[in-house]
């Protein structure tokens, strides 16, 4: 067994873990579910794909932190997780800023993903053109799940308030999308270079 292999299948069995106590522990567990459904489909996925098409290190851990971000957004509820109140009182905001962390994953994570599906494919050469298009779906990602919710909403009601995670805030839809652009955008800016430089140490793509 490779380290990769074994750091993937370590990450994958504290994720269930994690699953498995937080869906014990919440006291909503429709919301709980729906939280968590993403990472139930996703972790599958990469443990069968890990050999036939294998990702960069980074983006490995990215979507284990992503994960995290979820499962604990969902055993609470994204408005009552208490390590942003922490930060609500630090800043002085006006409410619980953690769904914002996890719509800014929701930029950063699916951005990389799409950026290393793009260049290990040579579908988009051109670096501006890979960062205008990741962005464009990682901003499609978004608003694919803002929909999400409006439908929640339609279907449960004041029973989706928790899933929503709204505050009272009329521009909610909008902040979580800017806050998935900045995602991206931090994709694009800040670790994209070293994203490249992980594809060729792992020969994902090949120089040139």
């Amino acid at each position: 067994m490779t380290v990769k292999t074994l750091w993937l299948r370590s990450g994958a069995l504290f994720l269930l873990l994690l699953i498995i106590y937080t869906g014990v522990a919440t006291q909503d567990r429709a919301t709980w579910l729906m939280e968590v459904t993403p990472v139930l489909i996703i972790i599958p996925l990469l443990l069968l794909t890990r050999r036939r098409y294998p990702l960069t290190p980074l983006l490995y851990t990215l979507i284990f932190f992503h994960a995290i971000i979820l499962i604990v957004g969902g055993m609470y509820t994204y408005a009552k997780v208490p390590v942003g109140f922490d930060v609500q009182n630090w800043l002085d905001l006006s409410r619980n800023p953690y769904d914002k962390l996890g719509h800014f994953f929701q930029g950063l994570v699916p951005a990389l993903a799409a950026r290393e599906i793009l260049l290990r494919g040579r579908i988009v050469r051109g670096h501006k053109m890979l960062a205008f298009i990741v962005c464009c779906i990682a901003l499609a990602i978004s608003a694919t799940y803002e929909l999400i919710e409006w439908w929640a909403a339609l279907a449960m009601g004041q029973g989706a308030d928790d899933f929503l995670g709204t505050q009272g805030d009329p521009w909610d839809t909008q902040s979580d999308m800017f806050c998935a652009l900045l995602g991206a955008i931090t994709t694009v800016v800040a670790i994209g270079g070293w994203h490249s430089r992980q594809l060729l140490r792992h020969r994902l793509i090949v120089q040139g």
